[in-house]
């Protein structure tokens, strides 16, 4: 079995959602002074590689300690998406349904993740339109994944996409990295979140796991 990871790491000055307060990684107790070292570790919950709950929109939406932890791992594929591409349709997935139907999570591998800490990974990445986000709810899946910074743009307001997947019960997974070492099916991945308490959204550990 192989592991690859899929995880932007953690690290003050690290890319964050526009308007949101970077992460702080403080050195709360050293060995030289305490004779150990521990961290403060002080980030939101939707910070780097993270998990969506639909609570983190809906109001009566399942936060994710409302669902069992199957939900976190599973059967997944790799959704290719050409360079230059603006619009993920229906038609780009339609071709995949195979391995759609078979998969609990669809893994959107746009490359977006080689602008990673540039002021271009917050602009013009590839989106679903809302006809491909409902085709893929009827795909039966647990997940979405992708490695751009969000499922709507930056600038929308009404976030349709993560309306459509969440609102059908789905989570969501942002800032994934590393996605051209994966193959296209056939392998397993895992999302697993914090346990926190009524979470709206959390950092993962974002793992694929290869025969």
């Amino acid at each position: 079995m192989k592991t690859i990871d899929l995880t932007q790491p953690l690290r003050e000055g690290m890319p964050v959602y526009p308007g949101t307060e970077p992460p702080r990684l403080e050195v709360g107790c050293s060995i030289t002074e305490h004779g150990f070292a521990e961290k403060r570790l002080s980030f939101f919950s939707h910070t780097g590689t993270h998990i969506d709950a639909p609570s983190h929109l809906l109001a009566k939406g399942k936060s994710l300690d409302q669902f069992p932890l199957e939900t976190f791992h599973g059967p997944a594929c790799v959704v290719p998406i050409a360079q230059g591409t603006e619009s993920i349709t229906r038609a780009t997935l339609e071709p995949l349904a195979p391995q759609l139907k078979t998969s609990d999570f669809a893994l959107l591998h746009t490359g977006w993740y080689v602008s990673w800490g540039k002021d271009g990974y917050f602009q013009d990445f590839p989106l679903l339109t809302p006809e491909a986000a409902e085709y893929l709810v009827s795909c039966n899946l647990k997940g979405i994944g992708l490695d751009c910074i969000s499922v709507d743009g930056v600038a929308s307001e009404m976030l349709p996409i993560h309306h459509i997947l969440l609102g059908a019960g789905l989570v969501i997974v942002e800032n994934l990295t590393n996605l051209s070492a994966l193959p296209g099916d056939g392998f397993n991945f895992c999302c697993f979140p914090l346990a926190i308490e009524n979470a709206d959204g959390s950092p993962v550990r974002a793992l694929g796991l290869v025969p």
